[in-house]
């Protein structure tokens, strides 16, 4: 196996004294691990953080075998780990995508779209810019895995129109007539995943991110839920401080 591509940086684990096993997602073979020597001296732990871009050449005799990776940093993140917003959000973006995606499976649109959530916490950490661009993250990791939500049509009626609530068992969205008398067993859909136009209201984020944060622990990180979920636990917290 030989691959020198861009990558973003997913997670990073010791192994051995000093080197590091590197997890990056890269457009064309999706997820790659390699070790890294020397991963945790002091040269390479700036380089090896979650979420910055990198330029990674993994090299390995067969595809079966850890291939040895080398890394040349193209974009930091570090300064963003000053920000606990920030930290928060780039830790489970990162963690998130390390947990759910199967290694070497392509999915261009996911790293596409991983590295427009990560600008946008770098254009603006406080939030209000990247709040949304993480729940569609949320929502396109999901589909591009086989768990789509239907939030285009009522799941009852098959009507588009007034679709106020989305289903926990079937994913899909309920209209306001549909869900009389059993609101409180529905999520709210809030106007920006349903085609709504402006701007997203904190309310709207949170109900948004309550929808994904569902489906995403009953169907993709059903047996690895304590350690990752705590991420996105930290994350949620602070933002819903952030809002008070």
């Amino acid at each position: 196996m030989q691959l020198r591509a861009s990558a973003i940086i997913l997670s990073v684990r010791s192994h051995g004294e000093h080197g590091a096993i590197v997890r990056a997602l890269t457009e064309e073979a999706g997820v790659v691990a390699g070790y890294v020597r020397g991963g945790h001296s002091r040269r390479l732990r700036p380089v090896l953080q979650p979420a910055n871009a990198v330029t990674g050449e993994w090299r390995a005799r067969s595809d079966e075998q850890l291939a040895g990776l080398t890394v040349e940093l193209t974009d930091s993140r570090a300064p963003l780990y000053g920000e606990p917003l920030a930290a928060a959000a780039l830790d489970w973006v990162t963690a998130l995508s390390a947990a759910a995606l199967p290694e070497r499976h392509p999915y261009p649109r996911l790293f596409a779209a991983l590295g427009a959530v990560i600008d946008a916490v770098d254009a603006a950490p406080a939030a209000r810019g990247w709040a949304v661009a993480l729940v569609r993250y949320e929502l396109l990791i999901l589909a591009e895995l086989g768990f789509g939500l239907a939030l285009d049509r009522c799941t009852v009626t098959g009507e588009s129109e007034d679709l106020d609530f989305v289903s926990p068992k079937s994913g899909g969205a309920v209209s306001r007539a549909a869900a009389t008398g059993y609101e409180a067993r529905l999520l709210r859909l809030p106007a920006f995943l349903r085609g709504g136009g402006g701007e997203a209201s904190w309310e709207d984020v949170i109900a948004g991110l309550a929808i994904t944060g569902h489906f995403i622990a009953r169907d993709l990180l059903t047996d690895r839920r304590a350690e990752t979920l705590a991420a996105r636990e930290r994350l949620v917290e602070r933002l819903k401080r952030a809002v008070a």
